[in-house]
């Protein structure tokens, strides 16, 4: 018996004329269009949220000029990848075949060297690139190869776009039965697609599946989020499911339960969470939730942040792993969050202050005159490298922003500021 392929992929538009959304790169007259009829296709970067066309657009490229066309995905390729892809290229090349079109999709996943190795077929013309990604290629994409692509923006589509795509699908898909079956209610399959076109039709189809023995089946939103709920687990990257689970990860390393954090972690990497985002949240973490109770947290966040745009996927999973096993089980913190807030809002309060005199920089003679600089006293120059003096506007002298927090690493600098300051701050 031969399987039929989801109804994302039998929808999956066969000309430009089907192709939803994206006029203002792709309508009449518009940048990408035009650069297509004249057959002067540059490398590019497609950059925009799931579900809005990219992979379909490089394909309907390819097809449309008549090119070779080769996709890999930087989730589970490598340089070696790259390699054998520029090497049949070069061999098309010989033969006076066209330039084919290498579409790499995930291309921010690519670490550094693998980015490095599409440089030199990219400059020689051996490949038009054709990248997408989800992420601003600004951050995610190497300068070196950006420069040699142009850089196209594709919008979310709207929501009469995606409902016309379900109703295409339904008056035009062999498989579907379009006098069985009626939408009458849109807001749970809109909500669960997250925008994203390709989701919408796979819940559809499977809403649609779900109740294929009843005469007659109206698509309710009740209807629609029971069956989900009973058959799919869903993680939307870019939907309202993607930011309970980053939540979850969040309070679980802040509430030091790294078996809940690691979970949550994987279930990230499952869904297909970019790491990059996962590494960023683990930086803002160490300094929010960690701070001064372990100064290595932040070392370490950063570090990992570091890592996983240098090796890549899959490898990233053991980097993110130990630092998110780490910080879940170090002492916690959010004084510096605290104190920053504090500080804020004591700025809005009381405006801007001048600073002390004695405080203020001294380059001018007459600076000197106005007694800009007069009295102030250099800490390196007295014992123990502290001597008291004011550092704040009078009208604000004695404000406590940072209150170390209690846990032994804080404890220990707030001794130290009890014995320097005395009583001034309330340590």
């Amino acid at each position: 018996m031969t399987m039929k392929a989801p109804l994302a992929e039998r929808m999956r538009p066969k000309t430009l004329e089907d192709y939803v959304g994206q006029h203002h790169i792709i309508g009449p007259d518009a940048v990408l269009r035009n650069a297509i009829q004249q057959n002067q296709l540059p490398s590019m970067i497609l950059w925009g949220p799931p579900g809005v066309g990219k992979t379909t657009l490089a394909l309907l490229i390819s097809e449309l000029l008549d090119r070779p066309f080769f996709s890999l995905s930087a989730i589970n390729s490598g340089v070696k990848d790259i390699r054998d892809v520029i090497e049949k290229a070069e061999k098309l090349r010989q033969f006076e075949q066209k330039q084919p079109i290498l579409f790499i999709d995930e291309i921010h996943r690519f670490s550094k060297s693998q980015q490095d190795s599409l440089l030199g077929a990219v400059e020689r013309g051996i490949i038009t690139l054709i990248g997408a990604t989800t992420e601003n290629p600004s951050f995610e994409v190497i300068s070196a190869l950006l420069s040699r692509c142009q850089v196209y923006v594709l919008e979310h589509l709207s929501e009469q776009e995606l409902i016309g795509i379900l109703n295409k699908a339904l008056e035009t898909d062999p498989y579907l039965d379009k006098d069985r079956i009626r939408i009458k209610e849109h807001e749970a399959l809109l909500r669960l697609s997250g925008g994203d076109a390709r989701k919408l039709l796979n819940v559809f189809e499977l809403v649609a599946n779900a109740a294929a023995d009843e005469a007659f089946l109206e698509i309710t939103n009740e209807f629609v989020l029971k069956q989900v709920q009973q058959q799919m687990a869903i993680y939307d990257k870019a939907g309202e499911q993607h930011y309970d689970i980053i939540s979850a990860f969040i309070k679980s390393i802040r509430g030091s339960d790294p078996n809940a954090a690691v979970y949550w972690l994987a279930r990230m990497i499952e869904g297909g969470e970019d790491p990059s985002f996962i590494a960023r949240r683990l930086l803002i973490l160490a300094s929010e939730d960690i701070g001064n109770a372990n100064p290595n947290a932040l070392l370490l966040a950063n570090n990992c942040f570091q890592a996983v745009n240098v090796i890549g996927w899959p490898e990233s999973r053991i980097i993110l792993s130990q630092t998110v096993t780490y910080l879940a089980s170090s002492a916690k913190s959010n004084a510096a969050y605290q104190a920053i807030d504090k500080a804020q809002a004591l700025v809005k309060q009381t405006g801007d202050l001048s600073v002390p005199l004695h405080l203020r920089n001294a380059p001018t003679k007459l600076m000197k005159q106005l007694d800009y600089g007069k009295e102030y006293k250099y800490a390196h120059s007295y014992p123990g490298n502290f001597v008291e003096q004011e550092f704040m506007p009078d009208q604000i002298s004695g404000s406590l922003l940072y209150d170390p927090g209690k846990n032994p690493s804080e404890e220990k600098l707030r001794e130290k500021l009890r014995q320097q300051w005395k009583d001034k701050y309330g340590y």
